[in-house]
């Protein structure tokens, strides 16, 4: 998952979220079975980018089995042990190529979507 629009512009925000569903192996994405966004005006607080993460996620066509994974910065660098009592079956960060591979996937979409709606 990733999030897009954390920063002021002319005195609003837009954040908006993308979740892929992905199945990897440990170097590639191997196929996207669908992807959640999610969107919200206020300001990029921990509470805030954690519920509107779920939110995304929850707006994904099927559940995903794996876990949430996001790069280390998206939580303001709280511990993944903190970050994972929002999320189920379970949250951690990047490990590998393929998870770095979906989460950039993520990024793009959530930057896409953001330029749409600005």
């Amino acid at each position: 998952m990733d999030i897009s629009g954390r920063h002021e512009e002319g005195n609003d925000y837009l954040m908006v979220a993308a979740a892929v569903h992905a199945r990897i192996d440990s170097t590639r994405i191997r196929s996207v079975q669908g992807m959640g966004f999610a969107a919200a005006r206020e300001g990029p607080t921990l509470d805030a980018t954690l519920a509107l993460t779920a939110a995304a996620i929850g707006n994904l066509p099927t559940v995903p089995d794996g876990p949430v994974v996001a790069e280390g910065g998206e939580f303001y660098g709280e511990p993944a042990s903190r970050v994972a009592l929002s999320f189920q079956p379970e949250f951690k960060y990047v490990e590998s190529i393929g998870e770095r591979e979906t989460v950039q996937t993520a990024h793009h979409a959530a930057y896409a979507a953001r330029n749409l709606l600005l």
